[in-house]
């Protein structure tokens, strides 16, 4: 198959690099970048611990002027891959929920039990789930500092543009909300309308799906749990 991969590097590039082992020819094409806030008011803590949802907030956090204020801060992570990124910026990472924001907030609150220090959220401008009201309902107050944002591109590529006008992509695949929203968008911008797109669209969940169907694109897929096994699967 022929697919096209919309999301953020690096992520576009190592869902590539995936995908083309096994057997794929793909096209690579961000429609967000990310950008980090380098003046968040993260504040001096102390912190009880440091959540993270995303494996964009590690890099976000350590290059921020606040930086000593979290070493030695126990780091807990929505899965592994953000556990990865976070050790891999020098964070001290505790534990990983390995699942949603409910399982990281379960496993925080369970280790942190009564402390009084509030848990630093370092977070995306645009995020899922509400760990805020989750930690609350444990008794543990919240810090949520927005780091870093997607800034969506306006236009696809022109090859990109003329390979779904002329029907030679098999399929899109799309990871988040806010990227399949830029990528109709784009669409929008060249006059091609969704529904007349012969690409079959893979989507990461039913959240992700939503914008594709309300503007009738065709053969939206979804995948049965919300992670790139599940996606692949789809394929």
């Amino acid at each position: 198959m022929r697919l096209l991969v919309t999301r953020p590097d690096p992520d576009a590039a190592r869902t590539a690099a995936l995908l083309r082992a096994r057997g794929h020819e793909v096209v690579v094409a961000p429609l967000l970048r990310i950008a980090t806030i380098p003046d968040a008011a993260i504040g001096d803590g102390p912190w009880a611990a440091i959540a993270l949802t995303s494996a964009h907030a590690p890099s976000a956090i350590v290059s921020h002027p606040a930086r000593a204020a979290f070493d030695g801060v126990p780091v807990f992570t929505v899965g592994a891959k953000t556990a990865a990124a976070a050790a891999a910026a020098g964070l001290t990472v505790a534990r990983s929920a390995d699942g949603d924001v409910a399982a990281l907030a379960a496993v925080i609150a369970e280790t942190l039990g009564a402390r009084r220090e509030p848990v630093l959220y370092p977070a995306g401008e645009e995020r899922a789930g509400d760990l805020e009201g989750l930690l609350a309902g444990h008794g543990l107050s919240v810090r949520t500092v927005v780091v870093y944002r997607a800034v969506a591109e306006t236009r696809l590529p022109a090859a990109v543009r003329a390979a779904l006008a002329d029907s030679t992509i098999d399929g899109v695949l799309h990871y988040s909300r806010r990227s399949a929203e830029a990528f109709l968008a784009a669409l929008a911008v060249d006059g091609l309308a969704p529904a007349r797109l012969s690409a079959a669209h893979y989507c990461l969940s039913l959240a992700v799906a939503a914008p594709l169907r309300a503007a009738a694109a065709g053969d939206v897929r979804v995948a049965p749990q919300p992670d790139q096994k599940s996606l692949f699967g789809l394929l």
